[in-house]
């Protein structure tokens, strides 16, 4: 069982820039790809950002490529969403969530393959 904390969301003007940590507890964080993912209100959630166990592959949305990145330190159980030049369209619900496959794969980018999700933590961004 793993639980997942998300934290540092808030609001920033565009242009902007904020990190989004994800905290895990239990064992076992190493083995787990993680992925980030967003809701706007009134929209579906869309897949963001994820990264295998070993850190060794990154995938991206089209939308957030160049300006968002990233990362993790399996040492302290936590990812990492480093987002820069925010824009309005960015606000929304971001969650991170866990997956025991530890790589990357076609399915990544679907929410359905992950095992373990966090409660979310609110990005606005506006002037």
């Amino acid at each position: 069982q793993v639980q997942l904390v998300e934290s540092g969301g808030g609001l920033v003007q565009p242009g902007g820039s904020l990190r989004l940590s994800c905290a895990a507890s239990g064992r076992s964080f190493s083995n787990y790809a993680m992925g980030w993912f967003r809701q706007a209100p009134g929209k579906e959630r869309e897949f963001v950002a994820a990264i295998s166990s070993s850190s060794r592959t990154t995938y991206y949305a089209d939308s957030v490529k160049g300006r968002f990145t990233i990362s993790r330190d399996n040492a302290k159980n936590t990812a990492y969403l480093q987002m820069n030049s925010l824009k309005p369209e960015d606000t929304a619900v971001y969650y991170c969530a866990a997956d025991q496959t530890p790589i990357l794969y076609g399915r990544t980018k679907s929410g359905d393959v992950y095992d373990y999700w966090g409660q979310g933590t609110q990005v606005t961004v506006s002037s």
